[in-house]
This record gives C-alpha cells, structure tokens and sequence, in this order.
C-alpha cells in the first residue's frame, strides 16, 4: 500500500503551537493533503495523551486511528545537559508501538522533569540517557534524531551540538538508524557526510498548526503496520521507502549564516570573511545549515551514495497560490482558492505530485498551473532563510518558462 506519512508534529499543548492542533483538525488537514499517517506528537503531556486515549482506536498493529487516518504514536523530547564541559541542546523524536509502552516512558521521564509543562518537555538528560530508557522499556520503540542541523537544538547543531553521532549517543548509537533532515536541510546535503549513509533519513513537518502539516513528508509503499515501517526504515529499504517530499532547504529559517536583528544573511564564505561577527554590530553571527555541513563534509557536492532514497522539493500549494496572486498566504482568498482547487483533486498532493499538465489546465487557472510546473522542475528563485528567519521562494513567471522552453528547443 502506498501512503504519505508526517511523524513529526507538536499539539495544542506545546509552546507557540496553534489551539486547533487537536485530533478533530488534523484529520480535516490530513485528508485535504493527503497524508495518510499522522505522528500524534506529544505524548508525554498527560492532557494530550488522555485525549489520545479517548479518541484513538487501536488496530492491533502498533497503529491508531480515528476517521480513517492513521495516526502513530510520537513525542519529541527536548534534552539540555553538560557533557565534557560543553551545553548540550539535542532534540529527539521517540516513536512508541502503544499505549503501555508510552505510559512506561511517561512513568520515568516524569522522574527526570516535568512532563506537565510542555508538550515538548525540557529535561535535563543526557540523549544517550534519554535513549537508553526508552530502548530498555521496548527495543522497539524508535529514537530518531530531530532536524539534525538546526543551530540551537539538535544533534550537529553549531551552537550546541557535537561533531559525530557517537559522541552524542555513544552505546546507543548502533540502536539509531534514522535521521530528521530538518526543513533547513535536505538529503543531498546530507549525502556529503559518509558517516549518515547507513541511516534512513526522514523528513517531517515539524508543525505547529494543521495548515502546516505535510510540508515535509516520507511516501511508503508498504503495510500500514508499525513494525513493517520500523523494518523499512532500519533496513533502508528502497523498494518500500520510495522518497521524502522536502522544503527546498533555502526556504528553511536557518540554511544561512547571520543576525537577524541586523537583518544581515550571509554564505559560509561571507562568515569567514567577518570571522563569524556580524559586521553592523559586531555580535556572533548564527552560523545556519550550510556552513555546518561545509565544515563536517567528507565528500562534494551531487555526490549520491549507493543506496540514497530519492527526494522530491515541493512548494506548499497556499504559498504558489499566494505568490501566483501577490497576496500573503493567510489570506481568506488564498485558503478559499484552495479549498476550490483540493476540492477539484481530492488532496494537494494529488496537484503537486501526481496530477499531469493537461488535467492541471482542464481544471485551474494557467498562471497558477504555470507555477505549479516550474516548482516541479526546480525553477524558483530563492532568498535563503537565516537566523530564526525563513526563506523567500519566488517562482519564475510565465515569460522566463517560455524562455526556458525556447532555450531548449533551440539545442535541437
């Protein structure tokens, strides 16, 4: 079976998260992205887990559902310790096959802090700790590293994380065999790193509202069961793992160097050159993603490992309608045209993905059906995000698609 799967999202019980992030709002935004299997994120927060008791149907695979969408069970930990005389900020999703696994973990995390205070609670655990615990409740439960390269909070994160895996999970690490890639990040960034290829990398959405869920995604054609999913992603399976749909990582908030305050966005080269101070105030410069990878990389770029899970870089439908229009994509006009649009296809991604040209048009404005072809073909322009600030995709118009078109007709 074919499905797209988000396991990665936060409830309404998590700090600066939207209050429709419930159960009732998710199945309404799965089924207009079509996504088929949703993380429940947050099950250390005893409001949130109650309510995922009470509405969830188990299906006796390790798998949840409520009005036909399967949800797994998901909750991200945030871990802040000292180890060698450094501050450690490292992020960690933990999947769960049930709900006794999950009330085991609540039961000695809620020793370790207060599990009461954050959907995504702030403990102060060392990660390779942290995945001990969950390892000797159930070995197979699933710790997955979160958007890896994030400056702040994850494990190769320039402000606060380490260089190698194994200095953050040491025994432990040969228990990991996924990565979050981040929004800032994708697989071929990843792939310069020969230490990551043994690891499946995933990409989810990380979101804190329903509009947003599925802006990064993972496409299976396997069995919706819990252990058959563990099994592809331990395996690395590219017969059942078929690919990530991605952000183009420019777009992520923290791809480029800067200071935001300065409103300064900078390369690596850019950040060598004012030795990593912003040069308007003279305060350290946030080094983002790409520099991060430029400094532990072992390999150049387009190298493609052997057994890589192919990706696909996506807009969200609301941004190239809103950019098709020039109008912000909050509007009621850019989230009634999309509803219209969804309504014609069934899901965004049937549009995004899958729909041809030909059907596009018989159904949708040729501006927008313009835009949405030049995303598929990787013709956007791209003001990369920095600092805590995302990026700014423009899509190329009609008048450089039609250049494009007679570039290449003119080779032949």
């Amino acid at each position: 079976m074919k499905f797209i799967a988000d396991f990665h999202i936060h409830s309404k019980y998590s700090r600066a998260t939207s209050r429709d992030m419930d159960v009732e709002h998710l199945v309404e935004w799965a089924k207009l992205k079509g996504i088929n299997l949703m993380g429940t994120g947050d099950f250390t927060h005893h409001l949130w887990l109650e309510e995922l008791k009470s509405k969830l149907e188990p299906k006796g695979n390790g798998l949840f559902v409520y009005k036909d969408l399967h949800f797994i069970l998901t909750a991200e930990i945030s871990s802040i310790y000292s180890k060698k005389g450094r501050t450690h900020r490292i992020h960690n999703l933990i999947v769960a096959p049930s709900f006794e696994t999950v009330d085991a973990i609540n039961s000695a995390l809620s020793r370790r802090g207060n599990l009461a205070s954050d959907g995504r609670p702030i403990l102060g655990v060392d990660a390779e700790e942290l995945a001990r615990i969950v390892f000797d409740i159930n070995d197979h439960c699933m710790v997955i590293p979160g958007h890896i390269w994030t400056p702040w909070f994850s494990l190769f994160g320039s402000m606060s994380g380490f260089d190698r895996i194994e200095d953050c999970f040491g025994k432990e690490t040969e228990k990991i065999f996924a990565l979050e890639t981040g929004l800032s990040s994708d697989p071929a960034m990843n792939w310069r790193l020969s230490a990551l290829d043994r690891f499946s990398l995933i990409s989810n959405s990380d979101s804190h509202s329903p509009a947003k869920i599925g802006r990064e995604a993972n496409v299976f054609d396997c069995e919706l069961d819990y252990n058959t999913i563990r099994d592809v992603l331990r395996t690395k399976d590219k017969n059942r793992f078929l690919y990530t749909i991605e952000f183009f990582p420019e777009e992520g908030k923290y791809h480029f160097d800067g200071h935001r305050a300065c409103a300064l966005c900078c390369s690596p080269q850019e950040t060598k050159k004012y030795d990593y101070h912003c040069p308007k105030c003279g305060k350290p410069l946030t080094v983002g993603v790409m520099h991060r990878v430029e400094q532990l990389s072992d390999r150049p770029v387009g190298t493609v490992p052997e057994n890589a899970i192919p990706f696909k870089n996506l807009i969200p439908l609301d941004e190239i309608i809103a950019e098709v229009k020039k109008i912000g994509k909050g509007s009621l006009t850019v989230e009634r045209e999309y509803r219209s649009i969804v309504g014609k296809f069934g899901n965004e991604f049937e549009i995004l993905l899958n729909a041809s040209e030909s059907e596009l048009r018989n159904a949708i404005a040729s501006p927008l059906v313009e835009a949405i072809m030049c995303v598929r073909q990787g013709k956007v322009d791209i003001r990369p995000g920095y600092d805590g600030e995302y990026g700014v995709i423009g899509i190329a118009n009609k008048d450089e698609l039609n250049k494009n078109k007679q570039e290449q007709l003119d080779l032949f």
